[in-house]
């Protein structure tokens, strides 16, 4: 009997993997470490470039719209609301995909659901950390697990280490790596019933690099009240790190406990403060990344998602990069079958050109202009043009789409990652 693909991880990257392997045809069996499954954390985007894959392994755009909306704009503005850089975004844009964003637990559950009618309950297994795995003589690999009766271990043909930015596969692959990196920014993220603004669909940035605001809707407005759930960042960077105490990766605080940094945020658009004061919760963390390795693989186990490149979320491709490992893992292994050859294949495509990514959102991502704007006026301005150049600004975010990899024509010109109906032989 041969062996299944083991997936250490059950969040967004590795579902995306699970329900990958089984379109095409591969037994797999997820493990997760959380005991009870719920829908945790708040908006994230998702570009097209991932909507598309969505859209391929059977989600649909009304799956899709009960998670969160459809985004029409991404937009920067000055405090006075006027505009440094807007572009439409998604099917708006001419895309062939729309871009989401969504509630990161609600659209989780979705791919759990999903997932577990098809696979069934037990290739989903809670309450089963990842330790650490073996290499087998025989080219097969045991993931070894802390399980709800203590130590356990399963073997499979291939491991894939979707256990994110803590990752235990990972570590054990690179010992030598170095400590989690942090630049000295923390956010603060919470979600607010508002009315949304500019085009009712926007995900706006506001600020500088020192301290800014990103705020979009992730929710429908109520046609009764024209309120929509809007998600919201509120973002400092501290000038020396070492000043300022790291704090949990991700925990609930007080709203009192960070307004003071955004008070004196009101303007005649918009008013910060009453905002975030409208969150029934607001959590807070670090914005961290992990150095690049120079690859994600070792023999017959591979990493994804945030275990293989976690990113600062500067250009909100983080989950959409998770989906787009799993489905470019997927069509390796239908060209090399469940082999390493394949998943050498997909460190050999993606490992690179995503550790510059990770650099590039290292170094303010899209939100550089927001950082240019303020080197050169201070924030303050009246016409964007006496500022930045409409040629420099598109340039700008021009080079950044190309390396995210969701350039428009490209993408709507690229085939399917994975033909319809296209398996693993044998």
């Amino acid at each position: 009997m041969s062996h299944p693909i083991l997936i250490a991880g059950g969040g967004i990257g590795g579902l995306s993997a699970a329900l990958t392997l089984q379109q095409i045809g591969v037994e797999c069996i997820v493990f997760e470490s959380v005991r009870e499954l719920k829908p945790l954390g708040v908006g994230i985007n998702l570009q097209p470039n991932a909507v598309r894959e969505l859209f391929d392994l059977g989600l649909t755009a009304e799956e899709l719209d009960r998670c969160g909306v459809p985004a029409k704009e991404w937009a920067l503005v000055g405090l006075k609301g006027q505009e440094i850089y807007s572009e439409t975004r998604g099917t708006y844009a001419g895309y062939n995909w729309p871009q989401y964003a969504v509630h990161r637990g609600e659209f989780h559950m979705a791919l759990y659901r999903r997932f577990v009618e098809l696979a069934g309950a037990n290739a989903y297994r809670t309450g089963h950390r990842a330790t650490g795995y073996e290499k087998n003589p025989d080219g097969s690999v045991t993931l070894v697990l802390d399980g709800p009766d203590g130590k356990c271990r399963e073997t499979g043909a291939l491991l894939i280490g979707a256990d994110g930015i803590h990752s235990a596969i990972r570590a054990q692959m690179r010992p030598d790596q170095p400590p989690i990196h942090w630049g000295g920014a923390v956010m603060w993220r919470g979600t607010s019933l508002a009315k949304p603004i500019r085009t009712g669909s926007s995900f706006i940035g506001l600020g500088t690099h020192a301290q800014r605001m990103v705020i979009y809707p992730i929710s429908h407005p109520d046609p009764e009240t024209g309120l929509a759930l809007i998600n919201w960042i509120a973002e400092v960077t501290y000038d020396d790190p070492s000043a300022h105490e790291t704090v949990g990766w991700f925990r609930q605080v007080g709203i009192e406990d960070f307004i003071h940094h955004f008070e004196d945020w009101t303007y005649d658009w918009l008013d910060v403060p009453r905002l975030i004061r409208g969150a029934d919760a607001a959590f807070e963390n670090p914005m961290f990344d992990r150095d690049p390795i120079p690859t994600w693989v070792d023999g017959p186990v591979a990493l994804m998602g945030d275990a293989a490149h976690a990113m600062y979320p500067t250009g909100s491709n983080g989950a959409s990069q998770a989906i787009i490992d799993a489905r470019t893992l997927g069509a390796k292994l239908i060209e090399h079958g469940v082999t390493p050859l394949a998943l050498n294949a997909y460190d050999d495509e993606l490992c690179e050109p995503v550790s510059e990514l990770i650099l590039r959102n290292r170094g303010a991502g899209p939100f550089g202009l927001l950082n240019m704007v303020n080197d050169r006026c201070g924030g303050i301005f009246e016409d964007i043009n006496d500022v930045i150049s409409e040629t420099e600004r598109r340039d700008f975010m021009g080079k950044y789409q190309a390396a995210a990899g969701f350039a428009r024509d490209a993408l709507n010109a690229a085939p399917p990652k994975i033909a319809p109906g296209a398996k693993v032989e044998g």
